[in-house]
């Protein structure tokens, strides 16, 4: 029962994380001026304020279960040693220090919306960054050592940011989109536009997440395959890539053809239909984004050698 709670706790960290960072770096790539502003477009406000909120109270969460799980000890008065050693002396706990740093700093970021919409953006996909980062320290590259190490990370992050950014333009789509926004040719002609500008970044998007996922896979189980695939492990990264092949075939039907015909049926006049079928394009890609994030967080719970080396 602990295990499924902390793939759920894990599972919750993640998508705030890519939340908070992809949503504020998606309001500056693809919006301006009064696009920015809190409601006009995005309800920049309460995303940013609830994510930075939720993911300090999901990361004292993880780690009050982490120390339990290691120490063996329920009760706070005796689990609470544990948690400043782990705090204080190991690079998890830093990592988490400095979650929470960025995280209070993104919160911050709030108070400066009104008077400051790009300022306030900035601060915040900067501080989400560097806690979607953090989540590094509790993956896999934690066990290389020596500069195996820093490169693992180095890919780790990299992974992770690229998969915040891919799932908080999907989030902003998906609410552009709503049936109760597209409800005028401005609207609509914003969503286009929005579309036509992710271009270009959900292409390097796509590059960094595949590159980056094929080295992870080999920092983490070499280049081998036959005796993966037959461990828990390597059933779920196989259900998951195949998720991500899928992901991408409905990246490139909004790429190639939704958004185009959103754009030519702008110039006629006629684009609720185009947009009907880019908002249940976007939803299907979100859910399979939510599924992709689930087994990522449980993969990060299994280990791919102790799970082959007992079958």
């Amino acid at each position: 029962m602990s295990d499924w709670v902390s793939i759920a706790l894990r599972l919750g960290l993640y998508m705030d994380l890519m939340l908070l960072f992809g949503v504020a770096l998606f309001g500056l790539y693809s919006l301006e001026g009064r696009a920015r502003v809190s409601g006009a477009v995005l309800p920049f406000r309460s995303v940013l304020a609830g994510t930075t909120a939720l993911g300090v109270l999901a990361s004292v969460a993880s780690l009050v279960m982490m120390a339990s799980a290691m120490s063996g000890e329920s009760d706070f008065a005796e689990l609470r040693p544990h948690i400043e050693m782990m705090v204080s002396e190991t690079d998890v706990g830093l990592a988490w220090v400095v979650r929470i740093i960025a995280l209070l700093v993104g919160g911050l970021a709030v108070t400066l919306y009104q008077r400051a919409p790009g300022v306030s953006l900035w601060v915040a996909s900067i501080a989400g960054g560097i806690a979607l980062a953090s989540l590094a320290w509790s993956g896999h590259g934690a066990m290389d050592e020596g500069s195996r190490r820093y490169w693992h990370f180095a890919m780790d992050i990299l992974h992770l940011l690229a998969a915040g950014a891919w799932f908080g333009a999907l989030v902003a789509f998906a609410r552009m989109a709503m049936l109760d926004t597209l409800q005028t040719q401005e609207s609509i002609g914003l969503l286009a536009r929005a579309v036509t500008r992710f271009e270009s970044v959900g292409a390097l998007i796509v590059v960094v997440i595949t590159v980056t996922g094929v080295v992870n896979y080999l920092f983490i189980v070499g280049p081998k395959l036959d005796s993966v695939l037959s461990s828990t492990y390597g059933a779920l990264l196989f259900i998951k890539v195949v998720l991500f092949a899928g992901m991408l075939v409905l990246a490139a039907l909004n790429r190639f053809h939704l958004g185009p015909l959103l754009q030519q049926s702008l110039r006629n006049g006629e684009y609720r239909a185009a947009a009907n079928a880019l908002r249940r394009s976007v939803l299907v890609e979100l859910a399979t984004a939510v599924l992709i994030v689930g087994l990522v967080a449980w993969l990060g719970t299994l280990s791919p050698d102790l799970e082959t080396a007992s079958q």
